[in-house]
């Protein structure tokens, strides 16, 4: 198996989501887990009770994930922002997936960025 166990929520591109299981990562989707109606927080919970990194642009988890930080509860959160999703295709976001993987300290700090290199 490549890299770390994922939640993706449903800012997470369809190509992007193939793109990391045809690499081998182990990806769940959370519409598979909660269906169409989720909460920002039970996606986290459920990421870090399951040993999984949630992956999103929703900024209002990354809201939620800074509380937490500052209630020194555990989480790992995979986060870009919206603006600098849309320059990234699908394969450029599974590489800078691969590059985290790759990192000695992936979440040393609970939350990791993936940004454009261009």
């Amino acid at each position: 198996m490549a890299g770390f166990p994922l939640l993706t929520d449903n800012h997470v591109r369809q190509g992007i989501i193939q793109a990391l299981k045809q690499s081998g990562w182990d990806v769940v989707r959370a519409v598979d887990v909660f269906g169409e109606e989720n909460d920002d927080a039970d996606l986290l919970a459920w990421a870090a009770d399951n040993g999984r990194a949630l992956a999103t642009c929703d900024k209002r988890i990354h809201v939620i994930a800074h509380q937490w930080l500052k209630e020194g509860r555990p989480f790992r959160l995979v986060y870009w922002w919206q603006e600098r999703y849309r320059m990234m295709t699908a394969g450029e976001m599974a590489e800078a997936f691969e590059g985290l993987a790759r990192k000695p300290n992936v979440f040393a700090y609970p939350i990791e960025y993936i940004k454009p290199e261009r």
